[in-house]
């Protein structure tokens, strides 16, 4: 058998890898792990405890343990046996041991701040690119900075203040967002999973929680999907927008992790020239509303800048 360590240190940490190793059980069925299953209903749905334990080698009472995050700091060879019995993939193999790390420390760091803070040179950067669309977003999908075409490709997400505008509000909340995606539903699931992944490792991260416990309250899809806990998702390389003012477009595109600013990632859409998507996103950077200048400030003491005449009549 695995090997197996108890501790009764860091239990509230081992409640998230519980979380997702009973998320993982229950939509395992019998038959994927190879399972014959007998004529009388179960219960319980996918995996049993008991067959999960027997599939790792490891005791039901250890198992049970680790479910209820009373034990929080499992082997590695109990991770991968785990990892194996539950034929995870490797992104969510990957997503169990982080669960398992963080479960180990009894007191972890407390997660830093989130900045919303994007240096010149970037916002130098997103005007560079135009006229493909380019944004900068957070860890929690806030959009942070944008060029006119990034902003104008989510229809409707200028209408709300900028502190407002993040991808995964604007998917379930947006009446917009189901008419912009003819593929709403792959959509959401990819945001969920990632969002999923992202909060596993920072489950106390304001960002993170403020926009769980809105999105949890306001959308029951969003709250069917958290509920699941998958952190993979198909990667959407190209999008199709039906989008009202420019027509259905299909753009490639690209995210990359920005240097020096933990968190932020840069996205860019393009389409290949001389192609109606290519036409189309020429005109949406066209007709994009451009950022509002703040106007000038008046002069405080305008008395100044005029020249002095005499003070006394001649």
């Amino acid at each position: 058998m695995a090997a197996e360590r108890t501790s009764g240190s860091g239990e509230s940490s081992g409640m998230e890898l519980g979380r997702f190793l009973r998320a993982r059980r229950t939509q395992t069925s019998p038959e994927q792990v190879g399972l014959s299953v007998g004529a009388g209903l179960r219960r319980t749905p996918g995996l049993r405890r008991e067959e999960l334990a027997t599939l790792s080698g490891i005791s039901i009472d250890y198992y049970v343990r680790l479910e209820r995050g009373k034990e929080t700091h499992p082997s590695p060879s109990v991770l991968d046996a785990l990892a194996r019995a539950l034929q995870l993939d490797d992104q969510e193999h990957h997503h169990l041991r982080e669960l398992a790390a963080r479960a180990a420390r009894y007191a972890p760091e407390p997660p830093p701040a989130p900045s919303r803070t994007v240096r010149p040179h970037l916002k130098v950067l997103l005007d560079s690119i135009r006229p493909n669309p380019a944004y900068i977003i957070s860890r929690s999908m806030e959009i942070v900075a944008w060029n006119p075409g990034g902003l104008a490709l989510y229809a409707g997400l200028g209408d709300w203040p900028a502190r407002q505008r993040n991808l995964a509000r604007y998917l379930f909340l947006h009446p917009a967002a189901r008419i912009l995606f003819p593929d709403w539903d792959n959509q959401v699931r990819t945001c969920v999973s990632r969002l999923r992944a992202v909060a596993g490792t920072a489950p106390d991260a304001p960002d993170l929680t403020n926009l769980v416990g809105e999105l949890l309250l306001k959308s029951p899809d969003f709250a069917r999907l958290w509920e699941r806990y998958d952190v993979t998702g198909r990667k959407i390389v190209q999008k199709t927008f039906q989008h009202p003012h420019v027509g259905t477009i299909t753009l490639t595109g690209q995210s990359m992790q920005l240097e020096g600013t933990p968190g932020q990632r840069l996205s860019v859409y393009v389409a290949e020239p001389g192609t109606p998507d290519h036409d189309a996103l020429l005109l949406l950077d066209l007709t994009a509303p451009l950022p509002a200048t703040p106007a000038p400030a008046p002069d405080p003491e305008p008395d100044r800048a005029k020249p002095r005449g005499d003070s006394q009549a001649p």
